[in-house]
């Protein structure tokens, strides 16, 4: 039984900064002659280190008026905030969740998309079982029963109120993480005073 290779920690670093540039896990387990499931846990290991050490890692840009900017620069000079920067991040570190993914909308969206895996599967076997009936007329029209009908309209019926029911819950939602963005950064401008 062979030994599986250890990567050294130069090797380590580079297949991260590799992957950075957009080199593929399996050319890198490659290049480096390790399997695909090692570059993955160095990149993993290498994400949870940066997360664990609160090394900033994304940016986010915003366009704003000068009159914005203005305001902005009122708000962090009178709370005694030094940069953008550090106020942006206070604000989304105060925003108490708001920017945090929302798991009661992640479940929902589950249980939508389970269910439509059904309908699409109920469709494919209603498709199977006309082709079959089209191939075994040869070329005769396939029989569509009352039964095929009446599933046909209970799968579209079903379609159309899963599309409002989705479309009533992202509202809501968009509306209740409206209040309480609005509800931040109101406590963020309090702050200040």
């Amino acid at each position: 039984m062979s030994r599986a290779k250890r990567l050294t920690e130069t090797e380590k670093m580079e297949i991260v900064r590799k992957a950075g540039e957009g080199v593929s896990t399996s050319d890198l387990a490659l290049r480096f002659g390790v399997t695909s499931r090692a570059v993955r846990y160095v990149l993993k290991a290498h994400e949870e280190r940066q997360r664990d050490a609160a090394i900033p890692t994304a940016a986010v840009t915003v366009k704003l008026t000068q009159e914005e900017i203005g305001a902005l620069d009122a708000v962090l000079d009178a709370a005694g905030i030094e940069t953008r920067t550090d106020g942006l991040r206070r604000l989304i570190q105060a925003a108490g969740g708001t920017f945090v993914p929302d798991v009661h909308l992640a479940a929902e969206m589950a249980r939508y998309r389970a269910a439509l895996h059904e309908v699409g599967n109920g469709v494919a076997q209603i498709a199977k079982q006309m082709t079959q009936a089209n191939r075994r007329g040869q070329g005769a029209r396939p029989e569509f029963s009352e039964l095929r009908l009446a599933q046909m309209r209970g799968l579209a019926r079903f379609i159309l109120d899963a599309a409002d029911e989705i479309d009533l819950l992202v509202r809501r939602r968009r509306d209740a993480m409206q209040l309480e963005a609005t509800a931040a950064l109101r406590e963020f401008a309090h702050a200040a005073e």
